[in-house]
């Protein structure tokens, strides 16, 4: 098999993270297999958000399926798109609707989180903001024409949607700051842009806004920002939002019903075509979605419109509906899998070995001994399971796999006991 060529900080931010049992952020691209049908599906999606368009997606699958591993190709293939990615975990502390500032919560990590393909690990805000600027000072440069005449009129675009006058106001003082070198009221500026005002006071006198960013604005200014991106040079923007089971555990029927309700409004928007450039794709568990009592299709305007195409039925598929159910990976393609890994691990290493073919083949029968169907189900074992093999091997040559292999059925009894209660976490899913 050929090694992936990896850069060396890529393949060890890999190796880490798939050790640690968690997706990884760079380098999921060379271990991906499977899934072609489903990401092919998105893609479509993303070049309708490139085109100006809207999208919505509700990515389920079990705890430890891949849904973050997933989304995270998604977010490569948006950013290779021009488009402006942001992510984010919901937690109890981060909701889409709340009254006590769990929502503002949510928009600012993904404001910190923002990304472009330029700056993929996050943190990209003010270069969106500085690139709208530069770019309405080349217009300005070419069309002979003030470039504050230039920036004022492509800011009146934002005036029509909700709170788009503060907003434009807040990129109007950014453009200040930048033309007298003011590092204060850039940074004014950007604290607003990502929600941290807390009082309106601190920000009327930072910026002379009326508004700030709170719960009730959570979704109309991802709005602003999907538009301002364009305005900026971008495509769009994609927002990923992860752990939807958060949700679904909330006790309160009220808090929940108000987080179903939202996504009712943002599924709306985005099917209906009146947002430009924006999508979600959310990541949820089966059970989010289909409990009648506390999933969302306890809410029935959710439920008419999330439900089953009832002509999808065996091996029939339709993958153009809001919802994208991730199927277990198939043995050879879990093979498959292995072999990437096992390539992963030896790139840049001249002198290593790779895992013989017919380790492969010993390796997925103690597996499926060991844990069962669960090895296909839940993946998250079982790759951990074998990079920390291909750990011990690299580190004592003198071991033959087959001893280890042997001694592995520890590992997976651990395992297994962990799996049992799998359904009561909400860390990051591979």
């Amino acid at each position: 098999m050929q090694t992936p060529v990896l850069r060396p900080r890529e393949r060890d931010a890999l190796i880490q993270s798939l050790r640690a049992g968690v997706t990884p952020l760079l380098g999921a691209r060379h271990i991906q297999v499977g899934r072609d049908a489903e990401i092919a599906a998105l893609e479509k999606n993303l070049d309708h958000i490139a085109d100006g368009g809207s999208a919505f997606r509700l990515v389920v699958g079990e705890y430890g399926s891949g849904k973050t591993f997933f989304m995270n190709l998604v977010r490569g293939a948006a950013m290779d798109r021009q488009l402006v990615v942001a992510h984010a975990d919901l937690n109890p502390s981060r909701r889409l609707h709340s009254s006590g500032g769990e929502a503002r919560s949510l928009y600012a990590e993904l404001m910190k989180n923002l990304a472009t393909r330029t700056k993929p690990e996050g943190g990209a805000l003010q270069t969106v903001v500085e690139k709208f600027i530069t770019t309405a000072l080349a217009e300005a440069r070419k069309a002979g024409s003030r470039p504050e005449d230039i920036i004022h009129e492509r800011l009146g675009n934002l005036s029509e949607l909700v709170m788009g006058y503060d907003f434009a106001t807040v990129i109007a003082a950014y453009w200040r700051a930048y033309e007298k070198d003011d590092d204060t009221l850039k940074d004014n500026a950007i604290r607003w842009l990502r929600g941290e005002f807390t009082a309106k006071s601190d920000a009327r006198r930072a910026l002379g806004v009326r508004e700030i960013i709170g719960d009730a604005a959570f979704y109309d200014q991802l709005k602003l920002i999907a538009k301002f991106c364009r305005l900026a040079g971008y495509k769009g923007l994609l927002i990923c939002l992860d752990e939807l089971v958060n949700l679904y555990k909330l006790a309160n029927t009220q808090a929940r019903n108000g987080n179903y309700e939202q996504i009712l409004r943002i599924l709306n928007d985005l099917e209906q075509g009146t947002a430009e450039g924006l999508g979600f794709v959310l990541g949820g568990t089966p059970e989010f979605l289909m409990d009648p009592r506390r999933g969302l299709f306890s809410y029935p305007a959710l439920q008419s419109r999330l439900a089953y195409n009832p002509f999808a039925r065996d091996d029939l598929v339709d993958m153009s509906g809001p919802v994208l159910r991730l199927g277990n990976l198939g043995r050879e393609q879990f093979v498959a899998l292995l072999r990437k890994l096992d390539g992963a691990w030896n790139s840049g290493k001249p002198d290593s070995v790779s895992f013989p073919d017919e380790a492969f083949s010993a390796f997925m029968r103690h597996c499926e001994q060991r844990i069962g169907e669960a090895t296909f189900r839940t993946p998250r074992t079982t790759i951990t399971a074998f990079v920390g093999l291909l750990a011990v091997l690299e580190q004592n040559p003198q071991v033959d796999w087959r001893e280890l292999l042997k001694q592995t059925h520890l590992i997976f009894e651990d395992a297994r006991g962990a799996m049992a209660t799998s359904e009561e976490l909400t860390s990051l899913t591979l």
